[in-house]
């Protein structure tokens, strides 16, 4: 088996087997947690090897019984929820999960790369720069970024962080997210509230210095984000690395977009933010990119509105998924 992928039926694990396939790859053992929600078909159109539930694949990675051939270990598995409050649950399965594969494959001269988050920056106090001698600075606003810190941080003090890789998505768009409930994308959500109204609700903005819907956010289609990971992977670039597009997009630009694509005009909505959401929400993110740039990945991410328009037409109105081409 030359590469495992946890969190496979998930928007970037089958987004990543989709990528494999595509480079001639099926050599793949996809782990997830199927459990009762319609993730399964994210897969149906993708090529692996095996499958494996999530606890059957620890309980054999614990017992030492893993295929020996293994090359690679793309670790996308974990609770991706930013509003889960139960912080032991998401300890056991973001970070002693991720530490036990983390040296496993160390251990075993496997490739090991993982899913850190963007939610580890926080508020943006400290800029959004993947720079590992200042990862201390950040103050994650959510458990959900905290489990990712607390496994960054670890690696550090641990010296793994020249032998593994962590990458720092942004916020990920794309086909197969529909599985994703309320943790689904605003394009995707805001294609069904036009579908079905004809107009998009944004939250209003509740800062000075932003108006309605100019609220900032780092948006990367899922195409190109599996791209660069692949890039990292190929090239052996160990480190964290941000995974984003570089630009900062504002909501209004975003619905634009969707509109664009369904070819109807701009309505848009402007709606009050729930209490609870207002002390954590961020107005502006932009990943800085400059490290991948540096290491030789020279790829122009695609415009946000081509990659909203290619979403929509080719994947999520036609019922497609990737793999479906």
């Amino acid at each position: 088996m030359k590469y495992i992928v946890t969190g496979a039926a998930g928007l970037i694990g089958s987004a990543l087997i989709w990528k494999l396939n595509r480079m001639g790859i099926d050599d793949i053992l996809a782990v997830d947690h199927l459990g009762t929600s319609e993730k399964w078909k994210n897969l149906r159109a993708l090529s692996y090897a095996d499958y494996m539930e999530k606890d059957v694949f620890y309980e054999r990675l614990l017992a030492g019984a893993l295929p020996r051939d293994v090359e690679c270990i793309l670790h996308m598995g974990a609770c991706s929820s930013t509003t889960e409050k139960d912080a032991t649950y998401l300890i056991g399965n973001n970070f002693e999960y991720t530490k036990t594969l983390a040296l496993y494959s160390v251990s075993h001269n496997v490739r090991f790369l993982y899913a850190s988050s963007a939610a580890t920056y926080g508020d943006g106090e400290h800029g959004y720069v993947d720079d590992e001698e200042h990862i201390e600075e950040l103050r994650p606003m959510n458990m959900y970024g905290y489990s990712k810190q607390m496994f960054d941080l670890w690696a550090r003090r641990q010296g793994l962080l020249s032998k593994i890789t962590g990458v720092k998505y942004t916020n990920v768009f794309g086909p197969n997210e529909l599985h994703k409930a309320e943790m689904r994308s605003v394009v995707c959500r805001a294609y069904e509230q036009i579908r079905d109204t004809g107009k998009v609700g944004l939250f209003k903005s509740y800062r000075s210095e932003y108006a309605d819907g100019e609220q900032k956010r780092d948006f990367i289609y899922v195409k190109d984000a599996v791209k660069m990971v692949m890039f990292l992977l190929e090239n052996r670039c160990h480190g964290i690395y941000n995974i984003g597009s570089g630009r900062a997009e504002t909501w209004n630009s975003l619905a634009a977009a969707v509109f664009k694509a369904l070819d109807k005009p701009v309505n848009i909505e402007y709606i009050e933010m729930p209490e609870h959401l207002r002390g954590k929400y961020q107005y502006y993110t932009c990943a800085d990119i400059a490290k991948i740039r540096n290491a030789g990945y020279t790829d122009i991410v695609t415009p946000l509105e081509d990659t909203v328009a290619d979403y929509i037409r080719n994947y999520i109105s036609q019922g497609r998924f990737l793999g479906d081409e």
